[in-house]
């Protein structure tokens, strides 16, 4: 029974792997909103894994190491591969006719950087009750909510839309790996005090919701905002 009960969370890791690589397929084959579905459903198994861990007393350096290669598909190569296909299909200006097909392989810093991000969370011993750089399940769910919800619109309205995404692909990897504290939602104690920040983005993103699939990208946007401004207040 002992030897069965160590490898239940990392079935479960392998479970968001598994999601990653079926969300990659999805993006490779321009199916956003499926490619969202199955990281959503992986970020449910990056979830699970842990606390399963955690409550069975099972937690292993082969746990970590899976973990965040589950998680570097999932979070970081899936919605890299949903914006190199968009990028695809962007139109360029006539003096990048040279290099614009190359530009949608920038897409990939994404995936880079994410690593970079689950790497050093890995031994960083300050991120036991906060991130230091944004969480990479936030970042997935900016970019795959900016491309499936509002891609359509940025493409039609925007003339210089491939000058957008390349910019929010250098910021999104900066933030990353930024030595930017992070509040996470994780409540210890229901106090107001506590945990003010908390309450204030969970309440003020209620809103938000009525956009859509598009949603997430304030949300995340505001959450990065909110974080920056407690980061400078202290």
């Amino acid at each position: 029974m002992a030897s069965i009960k160590k490898h239940i969370p990392n079935a479960i890791t392998c479970g968001n792997l598994f999601s990653g690589c079926v969300a990659v397929t999805m993006a490779f084959c321009g199916e956003f909103k499926l490619a969202l579905l199955f990281i959503v459903i992986g970020a449910v198994f990056d979830f699970f894994d842990g606390l399963v861990a955690r409550i069975l007393g099972v937690s292993s350096p082969m746990g970590v190491e899976m973990d965040s290669l589950a998680d570097d598909v999932t979070f970081g190569f899936a919605p890299a591969a949903v914006v190199f296909v968009y990028m695809r299909g962007l139109s360029y200006p006539s003096f990048l006719d040279g290099v614009a097909e190359y530009i949608p392989y920038l897409a990939f810093l994404i995936a880079v950087f994410s690593a970079l991000r689950l790497a050093k969370f890995n031994i960083d011993k300050r991120q036991t009750s906060s991130f230091i750089g944004l969480p990479t399940p936030a970042n997935a769910l900016f970019w795959v909510s900016l491309v499936g919800g509002c891609g359509s619109w940025i493409q039609e309205n925007l003339y210089y839309a491939w000058l957008l995404i390349i910019g929010l692909i250098f910021l999104f990897s900066y933030l990353l790996v930024a030595e930017i504290p992070m509040f996470s939602l994780k409540f210890k104690r229901l106090a107001w005090r506590a945990n003010k920040i908390r309450y204030i983005f969970l309440l003020s993103i209620l809103p938000m919701f009525v956009l859509g699939l598009s949603s997430a990208v304030l949300i995340i946007s505001w959450y990065v905002i909110l974080s920056v401004i407690r980061s400078l207040r202290r």
